[in-house]
């Protein structure tokens, strides 16, 4: 004989009405595919790149090596080079042609990509803005060059193509084979404060002086891949980089006062500084604080003097892709040594008068701890510098980079500029490791670049500051650009130029969702070692967005690919509903048990019938020879049927369950264990489309919390709705989804049941504020003067 134990009001709801419902809601609840495999989406796995996310066992990438020689002319604002670059075509492809990328045509008005936008006609305007809707012609900005030879000087033949140059081989270059050839170039140096951009420079017309920050400043390779072949997308100013890795060889010939900072390690420190700044260098190697090899006092005696003399620097960059420097006389200049298992990294800032207060007790510093908070989280870092250079913007260069932080005149700064100061810093130190050496192409997927960045940026500002004012990678912080309109939105996998809200969806939204899988649907020990293993497969190496896919669900034994759908490939968001609450206790008279509601938070719903109207049932309705089973036999009309038709109300006295003869009655130990038990049926539906975990937090009725946990994959028989029976110790008060605001849900006005308070958002509270002043200043409450008939 069997014991058999009711619930008091949910027995006969659970048993009848409401499975019918979930029975007619089910046909419709997968269709939109949302726990498929990813499948054909991705790309089918190869020798090169395998299913698991790794690379594979033929996997190859080009090689690049550049010596270079420049000179910088301050008083005519131009730069002039000079490189031999060696190609190695490691592929196993046959090359007729390589292509140059020619970055500085961005700024002509002939040579750039012309890519255009919509643009009405502005009430108001600037002076700038109407110089450059008259300009015509060319405006002098761009790269020239002079000459392009093969190894012996024989002349090359090339074609432009705004920004992409390419070189048609004499001969095709097999695999592997190396290809040597020459490039003589220069070009006029853009303001960058006025003409935009990411290289050029800034002037100072209180001292008179440049500093200059010379980025996509030499012809340079674009990558050819096994997934892509040539990365030659125009260049538009916004999608950044696919470069090929290489070593450097670099001489850097600029006025002799000035101070240089350079991607690499220096190889003439000994003939460029003074004997005072050489011996301050070598006693930074081994101090425990930051160092000023060149002071602020040697800075404001250089702003004020000039020469025409002038020095070269030489630096070595070995297994780089890139490779930037600046260089101007307003420099103060200062160091520290770190290390990263056991190898010493030395930490540099660069900076001027204007952001003392701010960079010397901050930047080196913050450097040092990108470094290894980085090191962390992927790999250790393998570059012997990392720099940070005050230049009133922000972009990454291996081993060095360009940022902003200045004071007031009085060397003053608020919270908001410190904080700003250090979340470009570690941002663009950060960029390091994505994308410099984990070497994602930038022009194609930008979130795998600055979305992945801004992740682990996110990570160490919590580090550095537990309280720090991050903005991307909490996930409450994002909702706000998930509720616009579906227009407004595009999926993170969008091409850099094609995406209209850039900073949320390439840098925030992908840094968002590594959040919520690192903290709400993985955890931390599953995913910060899928993290690292992606990183540790692909540093030096190109990954695409499948490599990164596959190789966290392969490090963790998580199937993802309903998240990757989701959150990357579609506009969906969260906003699941707790729609209903029912309640119920245990029956304890096992021979007679009848529905006795005790607590009915709502009403019961009527089951919606045929909710999917398909095309048979419609033709079936419409044909009159058939005749359904239950208008033939009237005693199939039972109360389900009835009710589901508005044919009968709902009396809970009315309708009881039969009792086997063969139950056991209940004994007194049985009666005892669960007469204390409180049972509940939550309804959830799913309203914003992206299936996410159900956090449900619990406030019972003696103030106590307790917080479950659905896992994502509750949602996979039915997209749309779930329902889940609890049984809890004590009884609810309330009933709360996602307290912590883990989700991004975009909704929280009906995530709540029972006596839980919403939280006024900001613009309530300073209404609140607003009338709490008026009623002060007229003597009138508040709530009185809202009830007053106004008159017109």
């Amino acid at each position: 004989m069997k014991k058999m134990l009711f619930l008091c009001g949910l027995a006969s709801v659970c048993s009848g009405a409401v499975l019918a419902q979930n029975l007619q809601n089910n046909p419709n609840s997968n269709h939109a595919n949302k726990f498929e495999q990813l499948g054909s989406i991705l790309p089918t796995p190869n020798e090169y790149r395998t299913a698991s996310g790794a690379p594979g066992p033929k996997y190859w990438q080009q090689r690049a090596d550049y010596n270079i020689k420049a000179t910088l002319d301050e008083k005519n604002l131009k730069l002039t080079g000079s490189e031999i670059i060696t190609y190695f075509n490691n592929s196993p492809d046959v090359l007729t042609y390589l292509w140059l990328q020619l970055d500085e045509n961005e700024h002509s008005s002939t040579k750039n990509a012309n890519y255009q936008t919509s643009n009405a006609l502005p009430r108001q305007t600037s002076v700038q803005a109407l110089e450059g809707m008259a300009q015509k012609g060319d405006n002098g900005l761009g790269i020239n060059i002079t000459k392009l030879t093969d190894a012996a000087g024989k002349p090359l033949r090339s074609v432009l193509n705004k920004t992409m140059l390419r070189i048609d081989l004499p001969q095709p270059l097999k695999p592997g084979q190396q290809y040597v050839f020459n490039v003589d170039w220069n070009y006029k140096i853009s303001d960058r404060m006025k003409e935009g951009g990411r290289g050029g420079y800034e002037f100072f017309p209180e001292d008179k002086n440049y500093l200059f920050t010379m980025s996509q400043w030499y012809p340079r390779l674009c990558v050819y891949s096994d997934f892509g072949g040539w990365q030659n997308q125009q260049f538009t100013g916004r999608g950044e980089f696919a470069l090929t890795f290489g070593n450097f060889k670099v001489q850097l010939t600029v006025p002799a006062d000035h101070v240089v900072g350079s991607t690499g390690e220096c190889q003439n420190y000994a003939q460029v500084l003074s004997a005072p700044q050489m011996a301050r260098w070598q006693k930074a190697q081994t101090a425990k604080d930051v160092v000023e090899i060149v002071t602020l006092d040697e800075a404001k005696a250089n702003e004020k003097e000039g020469t025409n003399a002038t020095k070269t620097w030489i630096y070595n960059a070995n297994n780089v892709r890139d490779f930037a420097w600046t260089s101007s006389r307003k420099f103060v200049w200062d160091a520290m040594p770190i290390t990263v298992e056991g190898k010493k990294v030395m930490c540099m800032s660069f900076y001027g008068k204007e952001a003392y207060g701010l960079y010397r007790p901050y930047s080196t510093k913050a450097v040092a701890h990108t470094i290894k908070t980085y090191s962390k989280f992927t790999i250790p870092y393998p570059y012997p510098v990392a720099q940070s250079v005050e230049a009133a913007n922000g972009m990454e260069y291996p081993m060095i980079c360009f940022n902003y932080g200045r004071t007031e005149r009085d060397g003053s700064y608020s919270e908001g500029t410190k904080y700003g100061m250090l979340g470009v810093i570690i941002h663009e130190v950060g960029h390091n490791f994505f994308p410099m050496i984990i070497n994602s192409d930038e022009r194609q997927w930008t979130w795998m670049d600055e979305g992945l960045n801004t992740f682990v940026e996110y990570l160490a500002e919590e580090l550095w500051d537990n309280k720090f004012p991050s903005r991307r990678g909490p996930a409450f912080a994002i909702t706000d650009y998930m509720k616009l309109p579906k227009d407004q939105l595009e999926p993170i996998m969008t091409n850099s130029e094609n995406i209209i809200g850039f900073g949320p969806n390439a840098y925030a939204k992908p840094a968002t969702g590594l959040n919520i899988l690192r903290e709400t649907i993985m955890g931390r020990e599953l995913f910060d070692y899928a993290f690292k293993e992606y990183a540790r497969r692909w540093a030096f190496k190109h990954p695409t967005p499948a490599d990164l896919f596959r190789t966290m669900e392969d490090a963790s034994a998580e199937d993802l690919d309903w998240f990757w759908r989701g959150w990357f490939y579609s506009t969906d968001v969260t906003d699941i509903a707790l729609d209903s609450v029912r309640y119920a206790k245990a029956d304890l008279n096992a021979t007679s048990p009848r529905f006795r509601d005790t607590t009915v938070t709502q009403a019961l719903a009527r089951p919606q019938l045929n909710s999917f109207e398909d095309i048979s049932k419609v033709r079936n309705r419409e044909d009159k020879s058939i005749r359904f089973q239950t208008d033939v036999d009237t005693s199939l009309r039972d109360f389900y049927w009835r009710y589901a038709r508005g044919q009968e109300p709902y009396d809970s006295t009315r309708y009881s369950i039969e009792v086997p003869a063969s139950l056991e009655p209940l004994d007194d130990a049985t009666r005892q264990q669960w007469a204390n038990k409180h049972f509940y049926e939550l309804h959830f539906s799913n309203k914003g489309g992206l299936v996410m975990p159900i956090i449900v937090e619990w406030t019972y009725k003696d103030g106590t919390k307790e917080i479950d946990r659905i896992p994502a994959q509750v949602w996979r028989y039915n997209e749309n709705k779930v329902v889940k029976a609890f049984m809890k110790d004590k009884e609810v008060a309330s009933i709360k989804l996602d307290p912590m605001r883990e989700t991004a849900d975009i909704n929280e006005g009906n995530n709540s049941w029972g006596a839980t308070a919403t939280e006024p958002n900001r613009f309530q509270v300073f209404k609140q504020k607003q009338a709490a002043v008026r009623g002060q200043s007229t003597g009138i409450n508040p709530m009185q003067k809202s009830q007053e008939k106004k008159g017109f």
